[in-house]
């Protein structure tokens, strides 16, 4: 249980760090984040929107409770990544532009993997009642 805790927080926060680190230039629509939108022929005028949505993902996903909206969270900010990292794909930038954003899908699944090990740890502690539990299940 210990080690799949620190693995969730481990994951989770870098998760958050990244989703928060990309938020905070939409949020505030600073020229680079407009110039890379136009660079893949987005609008300008969804920046603050996609800002404000990594922002409350990243809030769900730290927030302890609420399984549902987590799940959620976790479900925009990975369509976050993967779209973004379409656009820049199909925009014909190379793979150098693109590839690394896979490593932040990776850290999403591997935080959202440890999430739903965490819950059913918690579930089903591994140490203490299991033999009570199979007593009266059994």
């Amino acid at each position: 249980m210990k080690k799949t805790k620190i693995l969730y927080w481990v994951f989770t926060g870098l998760f958050a760090f990244v989703m928060l680190g990309s938020s905070i230039p939409d949020i505030l629509v600073i020229p680079q984040a407009v110039e890379g939108f136009k660079q893949i022929e987005l609008p300008a005028y969804l920046l603050p929107f996609l800002g404000w949505a990594k922002l409350l993902g990243v809030m769900a996903i730290l927030i302890p409770g609420f399984p549902r909206i987590k799940e959620w969270a976790y479900a925009g900010l990975i369509f976050d990544l993967l779209g973004a990292t379409y656009c820049v794909f199909s925009a014909g930038k190379t793979p150098m532009d693109w590839a690394p954003m896979l490593v932040f899908v990776v850290l999403g699944a591997a935080s959202y993997v440890f999430y739903h090990k965490k819950q059913a740890s918690a579930t089903f502690p591994e140490s203490g009642n299991q033999n009570s539990l199979r007593a009266v299940l059994g």
